[in-house]
């Protein structure tokens, strides 16, 4: 008899995790996969299940809960209520997502004390727009132009309503990119586990176990190393735990990788305190978040933050590649 104890992992490009090999196969069981984009990145969906029609209908599952978040919080797409939203302004009957992840974002920016900000999407165009151009002074964009960006960034101007969503500044925008994986992550666990699913591996971007490995043995996550490409610095073994590491070598403006996506919402400039910072926390919402937040912050401030957020832990690495870490 067949039971629904199955699992599945589902294997993304993301900047330092890594399924370790051979996760991902039950001994004797086949494994069907996918391959393809999902949330502006290559991925790869693959499921191990005794039935491989059923198996196709749960990635067929995965793939939709994917394809309707994208249509809510792609930057990319410019029919996504985000896009939308940040090309008008004001954004009148969002989608239930979009206001539940806006607010859990403020929630976010509230008791990180605005490291974590997600109206810091002018400050991404700032230094897109600059290094795009030919012969771009490699200092980063001028001193004025910054100010002026960095003055259109305060998630307190974002209102948000079941009903309406709206920005308080003129020029204001929102990425959801340090915490929309997460979400989604989460979205997908929670469609798995409504399926019966009960060992699930999911990997959007960020990573959450349920359950353990078919083996009964945790999940392997590898951390890729940030100074040695193809490298893990380390292993974790996670069970009903999520799992999240931001870095900025992972997405460079200029050649020498001193701008990088993440931003400190407080100067405008760009983080530079960390190599990469990796967060274990109870759902992959939370640990995009925080991973983006502690980006930003000292190492003081790091433990401070960490603190608030109960049954979190934290892996930060230093520019010298010692590192740091963070139980809560």
């Amino acid at each position: 008899m067949t039971t629904r104890r199955r699992f599945l992992g589902i294997a993304a490009v993301a900047a330092g995790l890594a399924l370790l090999p051979g996760g991902l196969r039950a001994a004797g069981v086949p494994v069907r996969t996918w391959r393809g984009v999902a949330l502006g990145a290559d991925s790869v969906l693959q499921l191990a299940h005794p039935d491989p029609a059923e198996a196709d209908r749960l990635i067929a599952l995965c793939l939709e809960e994917v394809a309707r978040l994208e249509r809510v919080f792609s930057l990319y797409r410019t029919d996504s209520a985000l896009a939308r939203l940040n090309r008008d302004g004001v954004l009148d009957a969002p989608p239930a997502d979009l206001v539940r992840l806006l607010s859990e974002a403020a929630a976010f920016s509230r008791r990180t004390d605005g490291a974590f900000d997600p109206t810091v999407q002018p400050l991404w165009q700032l230094y897109a727009g600059h290094f795009a151009r030919p012969g771009a002074d490699p200092a980063g964009p001028p001193e004025a132009v910054l100010r002026a960006a960095r003055e259109l960034v305060d998630h307190r101007k974002l209102r948000v309503e079941p009903g309406r969503v709206a920005f308080a500044g003129r020029g204001m925008a929102v990425t959801l990119n340090g915490i929309a994986q997460g979400y989604v992550t989460d979205r997908v666990s929670e469609r798995l586990r409504a399926e019966g699913m009960t060992d699930v591996l999911v990997d959007l971007g960020e990573i959450r176990a349920l359950g353990h490995h078919p083996s009964g043995r945790p999940w392997s996550v590898g951390l890729a190393d940030p100074l040695v490409e193809g490298r893990n610095a380390d292993r974790l073994e996670i069970a009903d735990r999520a799992v999240a590491t931001s870095g900025g070598y992972g997405t460079p403006f200029d050649p020498a990788g001193r701008f990088t996506h993440l931003f400190d919402p407080a100067t405008g400039g760009c983080a530079r305190e960390w190599l990469a910072v990796t967060v274990l926390a109870p759902d992959a919402t939370t640990a995009d978040a925080l991973s983006t937040a502690l980006s930003v912050a000292p190492e003081a401030r790091a433990a401070v933050l960490l603190d608030r957020f109960p049954g979190t832990a934290a892996r930060l690495t230093r520019r010298d590649g010692s590192v740091l870490a963070l139980r809560a």
